[in-house]
């Protein structure tokens, strides 16, 4: 009797955990492997700014209970860092060095905070909002009545931004190329939005280069943001908020192409027939635009992990590229956002 299907995931976020319950939905016999970086196991990251509404306890973010993994028979992988994949031989490899053949791949890798060069030097002192633990580091240091400073500004930032007004830190967001990343809004309507974050009590700066992010001198807590103009602004924390980049480092020998991120087709096959991809790590091909495009947002980062699974299972379903990409102020000044639709 032949052995089972191995069937390895990177990544364990909304299209990775996605893919898994699919996979084991049609196939009850297969090896699922799950491989993470993350301490936790699948929860929504879009639901990390109700940590500043009380909502602390880990155990409330997940989407399934951890005996949710041993229960399907999906092997989840924490703490496990993948530093190559080999696409001839079909085998993964581990930071600690352990090797892990599979028969399908499908990575879901996502991506991590993209900063611009200028702020690289100053990363220790800012604070991340891409985990729990950053998150829980930033409720810590972020007093109730505390003053954040937001740089950039993309629309997972902006959530946040409206949660710390809501439960009273005030907020100064200065923008830059990234703000409501990833939408593009045009001149005109990007006006609008910044407008409508004003009234709704966001200090908006433009125009301004953030150069340094400092510790006050002789402090132990605090930030000053230099700007490349000479002036200076402070505040208890300062937030880099400026998208994502793709990881896809670990794929360089895996014979697959990549621009940003992992070039993909309709149905979310890479040019190895092994491999897939799903998520904020790949470009899908749009044959109308005649080009590889990110889809980014909880819905459609879901839809193609499931769509995925389906796939490596012999289903030969097409992702649909004409996906609605939409930004705008209702009447009252709220702002709404196709990125936020779960």
């Amino acid at each position: 009797m032949a052995d089972p299907l191995h069937h390895v995931i990177i990544g364990s976020g909304s299209a990775g955990f996605g893919a898994a319950a699919t996979l084991r939905e049609n196939d009850p016999d297969c090896r699922i492997s799950m491989i993470t970086m993350d301490s936790l196991p699948f929860y929504n990251r879009y639901d990390l700014p109700r940590i500043f509404r009380g909502c602390t306890d880990w155990h409330e973010l997940l989407a399934v209970p951890p005996a949710y993994y041993s229960e399907n028979r999906i092997t989840l992988r924490r703490h496990n860092k993948v530093v190559d994949v080999d696409g001839k031989t079909q085998q993964i490899r581990l930071a600690h060095q352990e090797v892990i053949h599979f028969d399908s791949l499908l990575v879901c890798a996502g991506g991590r905070a993209y900063l611009p060069e200028t702020l690289i030097d100053s990363a220790p002192l800012m604070h991340g909002f891409g985990s729990y633990e950053a998150a829980m580091r930033l409720y810590r240091d972020l007093p109730e009545n505390g003053h954040a400073v937001m740089i950039g500004g993309d629309m997972i930032g902006i959530d946040l931004a409206l949660t710390l007004l809501d439960t009273g830190r005030r907020v100064t967001l200065v923008t830059n190329a990234q703000t409501f990343w990833p939408h593009e809004p045009d001149d005109e309507l990007r006006a609008q939005l910044l407008q409508a974050l004003a009234r709704r009590g966001i200090e908006v700066v433009q125009d301004a280069r953030p150069a340094t992010v400092t510790t006050p001198e002789g402090a132990e807590r605090g930030r000053v943001v230099a700007f490349e103009d000479g002036t200076t602004m402070t505040a208890d924390v300062v937030i880099p908020s400026c998208g994502l980049v793709p990881m896809v480092e670990f794929m360089l020998n895996a014979g697959v192409d990549i621009e940003r991120g992992l070039l993909v087709t309709p149905e979310l096959g890479t040019t190895h027939p092994h491999i897939w991809a799903a998520g904020d790590v790949c470009q899908i091909w749009n044959d109308e635009e005649k080009a590889y495009k990110f889809y980014h947002g909880w819905k459609n980062v879901r839809v193609m992990g499931e769509l995925a699974a389906r796939n490596i299972k012999g289903a030969h379903e097409i992702f649909d590229v004409k996906v609605e990409d939409r930004i705008e102020v209702d009447d009252q000044g709220n702002i709404h956002s196709t990125f936020w639709t779960h």
